[in-house]
């Protein structure tokens, strides 16, 4: 235990504490800004936070011409019920594209289309916002080269294994923090001009259902650090009572992923089959609906695969079982379950605080600022509804360029301050013997789940407190041997910090609200003449946890449903538990009432495993990397007689990219071994966009087109799309590739230059994926034609091949080519076809031909698309309802559409409501 005076003192203008999404973009953006910044993170920048394994993609992107401002914040306000302030909303609705393309600068991916637009995708009723990340898994290490960069390493300190435990505070304002290592044990203090606070979510509350203390939904590492510091810095927290609940993979601590599978064709069902969430937005409604369908006779619920076509299944798997949680398809594999015949059952996940999910978070302005003066918070610990990942990057850039104006100052630290946070951090060391941290923490949130979860009711709540007031001698009396183990008992103090708010707060929130998110079974409606307010608690000076009723501000974006005044706030002051020690009063009598596929590795080198003994040229190439080597450096190591020593310089070129990467990535994909192949194409395609259009790397990436690797290929392919390097004569040679992936990569690259004729010629190709992947280019080329005349192989010849497509013996590629003539047009003979196909077997083709009559006459269209309205597939009934919306001029259209606004499926009739 090393003594209060034998702490290292650290300096630095700009403190961030936690290096994941939020503190990453923080500390960039503070150095950018000339600041000296210090990144504390208590595990390791390069892995760490709730990113580190990267992201599937973005379900909050506002990008222009595809959604407005405005419209996401009208949309987070109804999914908060109002409960929100829109000026951070705002912030992420307004500033997220510029991050977007701050990010892609960077190098992170986001899916576009042929034309380099963004593949922004409709899955909540209103507004566009999803925007897939296919390649998502490589954020982190994006964001960590960033940090690596020669000019950032000289403003930006990180001290990995570094915890924080509490905020330093002198005059009112953030001064610096205390904590320790957590593999030396050294005691550490910051003199800091301003700190900012990133540590994310508090996961780990509520016990998942496994009963693992690390199976949480949230990452486990996220105890709550932030908020129990904020707390204990005087600053204020809100909507605590408002907790993140989700739908996740039944006995798997991950989410089922249904926004990413929905524009597959995926989707939510019950036992029967019937889609049945009505709430529009993922929201604590939703939850509410899920729940009870759980516990119904109608459920368990599943996320519904297992009707889409193989192509669509496989690209689902490389996504689900790469980037949002590698372990899934182990998973799925080990229960002998396949997404081609299993649906995935679904359940609910245990309760956390979370900002960036919900509305649970330290109180912060449009600049991120707390109530605490040169104190900051962002992402998942900042109160700002719904933020998610590009909301963390925007609020950490707030924070970084508001922080960055402070300097730190040259007074003593406060001593006592330093005291409480060393007896907090080593008190378990002086106990060796006592209860061990799993235990405690154990008992402590299997108290959340008794009395602290959803349905929440006072008496419950106040049995919570009084079990929360006795754990304090328990969580005092736990024992530590390890500097590992002092990490794990600090973070059950701020499970203990964050428990105890929760409750206090549900019970002082006497209304329900957010569905089921806060529902208390004895108050069970929303009371907005008491409790349109939010609900802010702080630390009095006495030491207790004290609330206030702050009134929600005027909107800056109006909503229909709410009309919030402002005015002042009401404070409570302390919240009393209730009587609890007796069932009713102890005089009266009793009364009787009435009753109520495997995983397998991936690429496959024939060199050494990568765990194997290091050889000293392997370990040469790792001392060389932590100097940002060049690529004349990074050479030898390139051509190394060794597959192992190639494949790890691969990866080095990739964390470090120095100019020329380009070239030398593109002359790995020939490399002898799959392995170090494997590697370059995920390189290449993780850095596409940053690399240079250079002749070097059009020359390596056509040569690539003629190796034996079909991955190699389709990555070169891809590759010469993106950097716009290739030309219609190469990408048609690719049309003849013996590998079905390589030739609908060759199809998206004719597709960006609009090569009409080759596609159409295409269109006769062997398999089914391409001749789908065919059908749908057609409608994209045909959408770049202007009206001065078509080139050629311009309309006359996407039609004809069109035409052709509608008698493929496959019904996946006739109903890819009705879909097309949505965007092409649907002449007169055409929508003849159509109609006719409304009675086909297959419902994709007669999805696809209801697509294809919103551009037909409306004379022959709307008899027919009204007919469909009784279609018994509902996506076939919800593409009729989308069809009739084009000619809702009609009257006959609108009085279709009223039929259907009492459709059983919920998608049908929102969609039907929204078009009248």
């Amino acid at each position: 235990m090393p003594a209060l005076s034998d702490a290292e003192e650290l300096t630095c203008d700009v403190l961030v504490i936690g290096g994941g999404t939020a503190g990453t973009m923080a500390a960039l953006t503070a150095a950018e800004r000339g600041a000296d910044v210090l990144l504390l993170e208590k595990a390791h920048v390069r892995h760490s936070g709730a990113l580190a394994m990267g992201m599937d993609g973005v379900n909050n992107a506002v990008v222009p011409g595809r959604a407005e401002p405005d419209d996401y914040v009208a949309e987070i306000t109804r999914a908060n019920d109002g409960i929100v302030d829109q000026s951070t909303v705002r912030q992420t609705a307004t500033l997220g594209f510029a991050m977007v393309r701050r990010l892609e600068a960077y190098g992170v991916k986001f899916e576009k289309d042929e034309h380099g637009e963004y593949a922004v995708r409709q899955v909540h009723r209103s507004g566009s916002y999803v925007l897939p990340m296919p390649e998502g898994k490589d954020v982190k290490k994006v964001l960590y080269r960033q940090l690596r960069r020669r000019e950032m390493r000289e403003r930006i300190r990180i001290e990995n294994r570094v915890m924080p435990v509490r905020v330093l505070t002198s005059g009112g304002k953030a001064v610096g923090a205390a904590g320790f290592h957590t593999r030396t044990g050294a005691f550490v203090t910051v003199r800091a001009g301003a700190v900012i606070l990133a540590t994310g979510a508090c996961g780990r509350l509520g016990l998942p259902a496994s009963g693992y203390l690390y199976g949480t939904y949230e990452n486990p590492t996220n105890a709550g650090d932030g908020y129990a510091m904020a707390y204990h810095a005087g600053a204020e927290l809100t909507g605590i009572e408002c907790f993140q609940i989700n739908p996740l993979i039944k006995d798997y601590n991950g989410p089922a992923c249904a926004y990413v599978a929905n524009p597959f064709g995926g989707y939510q069902v019950n036992r029967h089959g019937d889609r049945f969430v009505d709430s529009d937005y993922w929201s604590g409604q939703m939850m509410a609906e899920f729940a009870a369908e759980v516990a119904g006779d109608r459920g368990p619920v599943y996320l519904k695969l297992s009707h889409l076509p193989e192509e669509s299944v496989a690209a689902l798997e490389s996504i689900l079982h790469s980037t949002e949680r590698p372990t899934r398809g182990t998973f799925h594999a080990g229960r002998g379950h396949d997404y081609r015949t299993h649906d995935v059952e679904m359940h609910i996940s245990e309760i956390g605080l979370c900002g960036g999910h919900s509305a649970s978070g330290v109180r912060v302005d449009d600049h991120a600022r707390t109530t605490v003066p040169r104190l900051y918070a962002a992402g998942d610990l900042a109160c700002v509804p719904h933020n998610y990942m590009i909301g963390a990057f925007v609020f950490g850039d707030l924070a970084g360029a508001d922080a960055a104006r402070y300097r730190a100052g040259t007074g003593p630290l406060p001593d006592d301050q330093l005291r409480e946070a060393h007896e907090l951090i080593y008190r378990p060391l002086r106990n060796p013997d006592g209860p061990p941290q799993p235990q405690v923490e154990y008992k402590l949130r299997r108290f959340v789940n008794d009395y602290v979860a959803p349905p929440k009711s006072g008496a419950r709540l106040s049995l919570a407190l009084e079990a929360f007031e006795r754990m304090r001698a328990d969580v005092a009396d736990m024992g530590a041997r390890t500097a590992h183990e002092l990490m794990r008992c600090a973070e059950v103090t701020f499970i203990r910090d964050c428990a105890e708010m929760a409750a206090r707060a549900s019970l002082a929130r006497t209304e329900s609200r957010w569905g089921l998110y806060h529902e208390r079974l004895d108050h069970p409606r929303r009371d907005d003449a008491s409790w349109f307010h939010h609900l802010d608690l702080r630390k009095s000076a006495t030491g207790a946890m004290e609330f206030t009723a702050r009134p929600v501000a005027p909107y800056l974006v109006p909503v229909e449903e709410y009309s919030p005044v402002g005015g002042p706030s009401r404070h409570l002051g302390e919240v009393r538990p209730e009587q609890v020690a007796t069932a009713g009063a102890r005089e009266a009598a009793p009364v009787a009432i009435g009753a109520r596929p495997a995983a397998g590795a991936v690429g496959g080198g024939t060199g050494a495993p990568a765990d194997g003994p290091a050889t000293p040229r392997l370990l040469g190439l790792l001392s060389l990397a932590e100097d940002e080597p060049g690529l004349r450096e990074l050479a030898p190591y390139l051509s190394d007689p060794d597959p192992t020593v190639r494949r790890t310089a691969v990866t080095v070129l990739t964390e470090t990219a120095p100019r020329g990467a380009g070239p030398a990535l593109a002359a790995a994909l020939d490399d002898a071994d799959a392995g170090v192949r494997s590697a370059a194409a995920a390189s290449l395609r993780e850095l596409v966009e940053t690399l240079d259009p250079e002749p070097a790397l059009r020359d390596g990436l056509a040569a690539a087109l003629s190796g034996a690797d079909p991955v190699a290929r389709a990555t070169a392919l891809d590759a010469l799309r993106v950097l716009g390097l290739g030309g219609t004569g190469l990408f048609v040679n690719a049309l003849s590739d013996a590998d079905i992936a390589v030739r609908v990569a060759a199809v998206r690259a004719l597709v960006s230059v609009d090569a009409g004729a080759e596609l159409a010629r295409a269109a006769a190709d062997p398999a089914r994926e391409v001749r789908v992947a065919v059908a749908r280019a057609l409608a994209t080329v045909s959408g770049r034609w202007s009206g001065e005349g078509p080139p050629e192989g311009g309309p006359p010849a996407v039609l004809a091949a069109l035409t052709a497509l509608l008698d493929d013996p496959d019904a996946l590629v006739r109903g890819a080519a009705y879909e097309a003539l949505g965007t092409t047009g649907c002449p007169d003979g055409l929508a003849v076809r159509a109609v006719a196909a409304l009675s086909e077997p297959a419902w994709q083709v007669r999805a696809g031909a209801a697509v294809a009559l919103s551009l037909a006459e409306r004379g022959t269209a709307v008899p027919a698309l009204a007919k469909a309205l009784a279609d018994p597939n509902a996506d076939v009934r919800k593409a009729a309802v989308a069809a009739l919306t084009r000619h809702r001029s009609g009257e006959d259209a609108r009085a279709a559409l009223a039929t259907a606004t009492t459709d059983p499926d919920p998608d049908v009739r929102a969609y039907a409501a929204r078009a009248l």
